[in-house]
């Protein structure tokens, strides 16, 4: 009668790994990556969305641009939005160029990342490396890779 079979599949710990699993299945085994990038950079970034439309890759990227100031009277609005986004990915990519560190909508979105417990990469071009590196890549101890190198980082 009754009685446990020992099976433990009301554990939290097996729900949580069948949850991982079901998210995982549902986004076809895709990682969801939220990116980070200054509006001027949109070219260049747009390059990197392009290798992941590509059949082999298991990269999706979130496309959330703003070009809204980051003091403006949507701003708080737009956090919100960003923040739910950043919430449903598995990793933050920054890319950086020599817009990055003038841009408080990055520097935002990596601090956000981070306070959320997702991982942050900052990438940036083979021949891109910023002049200037935003101070709080070093601050956050962020791993930096090329762009050609992103895809083994996201595995």
């Amino acid at each position: 009668m009754g009685g446990g079979s020992g099976g433990g599949w009301n554990t939290l710990g097996n729900i949580s790994a069948l949850e991982e699993k079901a998210k995982r299945s549902l986004q076809g085994g895709k990682r969801n990556v939220f990116i980070s990038f200054a509006t001027e950079d949109l070219d260049e970034v747009n390059l990197l969305r392009a290798n992941a439309k590509n059949d082999n890759s298991d990269i999706e990227f979130n496309d959330h641009s703003v070009r809204v100031p980051y003091d403006s009277e949507r701003a708080e609005y737009i956090r919100q939005k960003i923040t739910e986004r950043i919430e449903r990915s598995s990793v933050c990519v920054v890319h950086l160029s020599d817009n990055t560190a003038q841009s408080q909508w990055v520097k935002w979105e990596v601090e956000k990342s981070l306070s959320l417990g997702k991982t942050v990469i900052a990438t940036h071009t083979k021949d891109g490396k910023p002049a200037k590196m935003p101070e709080w890549v070093s601050k956050n101890n962020l791993k930096t890779v090329t762009w050609s190198d992103l895809p083994n980082e996201l595995r």
